[in-house]
Order: structure tokens, then C-alpha cells, then sequence
């Protein structure tokens, strides 16, 4: 099991039923009984979704009166999306280089 932050949730980011809840989440805090709503499946199998997310910390459980509401952690998220951007950043380069190479070629190939 990866320990690693950015693992962990790439990890999570991986099954599209916790992207769905992630998605709900970015519209508001909801309870587990809300997150479950919109899933054939029981709100057991949520809550396993919900802890990979809070081990993954892309999301909290806050305290509201009786209700623990969870909450999306966009602090991880963001940690991702800047490593994929970077790294697409490193294969754009990678591409403009490689076109820059086949530029120069092509001259050579229509003179013969």
C-alpha cells in the first residue's frame, strides 16, 4: 500500500465512484447519508469510499451539532494538479523539441 501522499491520492482519485462524491463534495459539505444518496450500493460501501478519501486527506469529517459532515480538502488536489502540470509542462517540451528535430529533417528529405 503506497504511503506517499501524491500515491495516496492518485490512489483515491482512481475509482469514479469517490471522484462522484469528490464532485458532490465541490458543491458543499454533505452528510454520508447525502453522499450515498445517488449510489446503488450500501452506505457501508460509501463510508469505505469516504475513508480512503480522508486517508488520501482530500476530505475532513467536521463536527455540526449531531451531524459530521465531510468536507472536500482541495489542499491535496492541488498538489496534484500542480504535478501534473509540471510534468506535462517536461513532455510539451519534450514534443516542441522533437518537431523542432523532424523540422530540420524534412528539408533533407524533399531535396533528395
Amino acid at each position: 500500500m503506497p504511503t506517499d501522499e501524491l500515491s495516496l491520492v492518485f490512489g483515491a482519485l482512481a475509482d469514479p465512484t469517490r471522484r462522484a462524491i469528490l464532485e458532490r463534495l465541490a458543491r458543499g459539505d454533505a452528510t454520508v447519508n447525502q453522499l450515498a444518496e445517488p449510489f446503488a450500493m450500501s452506505q457501508q460501501a460509501v463510508s469505505k469510499h469516504i475513508k480512503v478519501l480522508e486517508n488520501a486527506r482530500l476530505v475532513q469529517r467536521t463536527r455540526a451539532a449531531q451531524a459530521r459532515p465531510c468536507v472536500l480538502d482541495t489542499v491535496r488536489l492541488d498538489a496534484a494538479a500542480g504535478w501534473i502540470a509540471e510534468h506535462r509542462q517536461v513532455w510539451a517540451d519534450r514534443y516542441d523539441r522533437l518537431d523542432e528535430h523532424l523540422a530540420t529533417l524534412r528539408p533533407r528529405k524533399e531535396a533528395r
